[in-house]
């Protein structure tokens, strides 16, 4: 039997490591997926890699393509990050570090890469309640790409079906790093941070930093990535 194969769409931070190691839990043969797309926390990338290695994925692609050119966020233009002091600060609605149509430009990398591996599987690692207002992290939307997905594709049309699977979803941050330590994820491989520094300090502020701060501390454990404010 050829092994059961899945793409899993991975960052370098928190969220997506979990999410490979869960797709390795699941016995999944995984094919992980990284962009360089103009983002200015490209450090993330080098963790992914790491995680990709000590995570036993089959292969690791980094794309690049440059979402500079169209801007219109805080992390692929001169917009500031906003920073808060508290995690209970972070706002309603869409904030400015939203990417444009960011997951649908993965995911449809993914469906490619997906479809040449043999592979009826991707997996994301994308939240609906710690989530900082992204509408593209939101079920319905998921459900609406798979169904296009099996519209669209080789495989959907000769009768495979493929699956999205977001095993984040419904899962706070803490009770998604209580999963990943269950599966032993070297969290200290992850980066979260939107305005990291030069030396790659996590600024502590920004709200990728608040909720993963937050989320270690309800969990009970310690966040091994170095902060610049303590």
């Amino acid at each position: 039997m050829p092994p059961k194969r899945a793409v899993v769409l991975l960052s370098g931070g928190l969220d997506s490591a979990t999410t490979l190691a869960i797709a390795h839990a699941e016995g999944y043969e995984t094919h992980a997926l990284s962009f360089r797309y103009g983002q200015r926390h490209a450090g993330e990338l080098e963790f992914a890699a790491k995680l990709a290695k000590a995570m036993g994925a089959e292969r690791h692609v980094v794309l690049a393509i440059d979402l500079r050119a169209f801007g219109g966020s805080a992390l692929t233009a001169e917009i500031a990050v906003p920073k808060h002091e508290r995690a209970e600060e972070i706002g309603g609605g869409i904030p400015v570090t939203y990417v444009p149509a960011r997951n649908t430009i993965f995911l449809s990398f993914a469906l490619a890469f997906a479809e040449v591996s043999a592979a009826e599987d991707i997996f994301i690692g994308v939240n609906a309640l710690d989530y900082s207002g992204y509408p593209d992290c939101r079920p319905e939307y998921l459900a609406s790409f798979e169904q296009m997905a099996n519209l669209a594709t080789r495989a959907g049309v000769e009768g495979g079906h493929l699956r999205i699977h977001a095993p984040l979803l419904d899962l706070t941050k803490s009770e998604i790093i209580q999963r990943g330590l269950a599966l032993g994820v070297d969290y200290s491989l992850t980066r979260s941070c939107y305005d990291p520094r030069a030396d790659g300090a996590s600024c502590g502020r920004c709200d990728a930093c608040l909720l993963r701060r937050r989320g270690f501390e309800q969990a009970g454990a310690k966040d091994p990535v170095p902060y610049v404010t303590p």
